[in-house]
């Protein structure tokens, strides 16, 4: 049987890391940022074309998309398609403001697709709800939540018109399916006694923290709201990235005990790219609430101090996953080990 697979539905996910460095991180780079911003977006932009032009020609076959649809999990991977062009929207307006037009155009189109995807999200998430021990949810689902909030931070860059009873409907929505997945994903390791940290803690369930921070950016993007609260939120989604990575830090130091520092975390996997996004996306809705004067609070010299870290962070994750991404796409790399990832 022909194998139906050409490129991976998560991928897009790569487009969004490596766009969110670009919209965020890299500010605290300026050489980087001065010398090589522009070259590295055009980069992004073709790795864009490729990713997006094979994901039109996956999707197009009937063999392929009724499974993907019929799975109620993984079909939320459609959200970091979204979420990706979003990104990609706002570094190509950036550092290339005259193309604003041209990027209308596919935040348009982006906007269009967003609303299908979320009345898709409404149906699946009556799916996983009606019976949620029958599938292994994980942080994938909190996609519907990042790629609403996405829309709207492109919205506040290139349709300042958008009325605030729609952007607060997104936003909201955007809330809602994060509180219905954070549940569905508790109730999941609840129903499972037997589940195990190294085993079944999903790589995707960063996103529980980065949905959290798009949501940030969102809100400050608005201005809707009061500064106490977006620092109230801010510290909400602190405290979220701290439990969060206390987890992982657990996790990896179990995968390593039991299969060693190679396969135990030094593998590739697509779902991966997911932690550099909401690292990144931390970093950015940081960095935003910190450089608008009306948001200056008593915490400016720890935002200051945390920002300086925090992009050392972000960079050194990314050079990690882009490493580990060359390794498992080109073998001269693999020293003939001839290990698949899993």
């Amino acid at each position: 049987m022909k194998d139906i697979k050409i490129i991976n539905p998560a991928s897009a996910a790569i487009v969004m890391a490596l766009g969110i460095f670009l919209y965020g991180a890299i500010e605290a780079f300026p050489f980087v940022d001065h010398y090589l911003g522009k070259g590295l977006t055009v980069m992004l932009v073709l790795i864009g074309g490729v990713v997006y032009s094979a994901l039109v020609r996956q999707i197009i076959r009937r063999d392929f998309l009724i499974p993907f649809l019929n799975n109620p999990v993984n079909s939320f991977v459609m959200g970091a398609w979204i979420a990706g062009m979003s990104v990609l929207c706002n570094v190509m307006l950036k550092y290339f403001p005259d193309l604003h037009v041209i990027v209308q155009g596919i935040a348009i189109i982006n906007t269009f697709f967003l609303f299908l995807f979320l009345i898709w999200c409404v149906y699946n998430f009556k799916r996983l709800w009606d019976q949620p021990a029958q599938h292994a949810t994980h942080g994938v689902v909190l996609l519907s939540t990042v790629a609403a909030q996405s829309v709207v931070i492109v919205w506040s860059e290139l349709f300042p018109f958008v009325s605030a009873v729609v952007v607060l409907t997104v936003v909201s929505l955007g809330l809602i399916f994060y509180l219905l997945g954070v549940l569905l994903i508790g109730i999941r390791y609840r129903e499972d006694p037997k589940w195990s940290l190294a085993e079944d803690w999903s790589n995707t369930n960063c996103i529980i923290h980065g949905a959290l921070s798009i949501t940030g950016l969102a809100l400050v993007s608005t201005e809707m709201m009061s500064s106490l609260f977006y620092l109230i939120f801010w510290l909400s989604v602190f405290v979220a990235v701290l439990s969060i990575e206390t987890v992982e830090v657990r996790r990896a130091v179990k995968r390593v005990q039991a299969y060693g520092w190679k396969k135990g975390i030094f593998t590739y996997n697509i779902s991966q790219w997911s932690r550099n996004f909401t690292f990144g996306m931390f970093y950015a809705f940081t960095m935003v609430r910190h450089d608008q004067p009306y948001y200056l609070n008593t915490m400016y010299e720890l935002h200051e101090v945390f920002l300086s870290v925090w992009a050392w962070v972000v960079l050194s994750a990314l050079i990690i996953q882009v490493g580990l991404w060359t390794k498992e796409h080109f073998p001269m790399f693999r020293k003939g080990d001839g290990q698949k990832a899993v």
